[in-house]
């Protein structure tokens, strides 16, 4: 038989509410009402400022799958991710063991690390244009070489994947590092005693072991690597022969809802990366009962 709240509890119930209402209110206006609209103008040849829809079904879909530069940009999207990922997830990993043990200045040099995190996207992209510039850039003076980086489109998706590379790593070595010390010391001193070397425990205890954050750098990785849109926005000139080479979909859905003013098509776009991202969280999801443990 259901009891009766007491007064008590109903005032103690209307507080609550009243206490969350803020962020439940923040979440419907930020969040959820955007979504709708962007699924609702999908459908739509939109008018100026957003007004005088004209509904016009799948028309926007129907472009958008005849439509090259989608795929193209899609494809840029997908190759940045392809070269960025490992290499992130890699990189991050080595750091993390090695942040991970005992030296001098360990906290200067995780420090070092994190900074990309906290520092302006803006800045970020001026200091890496200079490093990359044709004739007095550090990159080519160190190698010796004259690569035009953010001209030639052989080589402009390198020069994006190395600054991706080098903002994402400092947060995965905290990740990482938050999961290499939640695992016991015990089991690598019962591993010793048995006769395991250091390279046998990393693949046997330690890469098991921190599995769920790996799987949880990949994931998120995958979303934003497809969701890519400042790195070549504040790196390359859009005027660049390599331009069309580092164009992701991110920009081109940019370029059409603010640009050009079409946000139904723009919103197709997005609702078309959403469906692509969404498979393959669910492909992700699929595998991770075959090399993620929790246990």
């Amino acid at each position: 038989m259901k009891k009766k709240m007491t007064k008590k509890a109903r005032i103690e119930a209307v507080w609550g509410l009243c206490m969350i209402a803020p962020t439940i209110i923040g979440l419907l206006v930020l969040n959820y009402y955007p979504i709708c609209e962007t699924v609702y103008q999908s459908f739509c040849k939109t008018g100026d400022f957003g007004k005088g829809n004209e509904f016009i079904g799948v028309t926007n879909f129907v472009n958008l799958f005849q439509d090259a530069e989608v795929f193209s940009t899609l494809f840029n999207a997908a190759k940045y991710t392809v070269f960025s990922l490992p290499a992130t997830v890699f990189l991050s990993l080595v750091l993390a063991v090695l942040m991970n043990r005992k030296m001098i200045g360990r906290s200067a040099y995780r420090t070092i690390f994190f900074l990309p995190m906290v520092c302006a996207p803006a800045a970020v992209a001026m200091v890496w244009k200079w490093m990359f510039n044709q004739d007095y850039g550090l990159l080519n003076h160190m190698i010796g070489a004259k690569i035009n980086w953010v001209t030639d489109p052989k080589v402009a998706m390198i020069a994006i994947v190395i600054v991706g590379v080098w903002g994402a790593l400092g947060n995965n070595m905290i990740l990482l590092l938050g999961g290499l010390q939640d695992i016991p010391k015990d089991y690598y001193e019962a591993a010793a005693v048995d006769g395991s070397t250091g390279v046998h425990s990393f693949f046997h205890i330690t890469i098991p072991l921190l599995s769920p954050m790996l799987f949880f750098i990949i994931q998120t990785g995958v979303m934003g690597s497809l969701n890519l849109f400042d790195l070549p926005f504040m790196i390359m000139d859009k005027t660049s022969r390599a331009w069309p080479s580092v164009k992701t979909i991110s920009y081109l859905f940019y370029e059409y809802a603010f640009e050009q003013s079409n946000r139904g098509y723009g919103a197709a776009i997005v609702m078309f990366l959403i469906a692509i991202i969404g498979v393959l969280t669910v492909v992700l999801q699929k595998t991770e009962k075959m090399w993620v443990h929790y246990d």
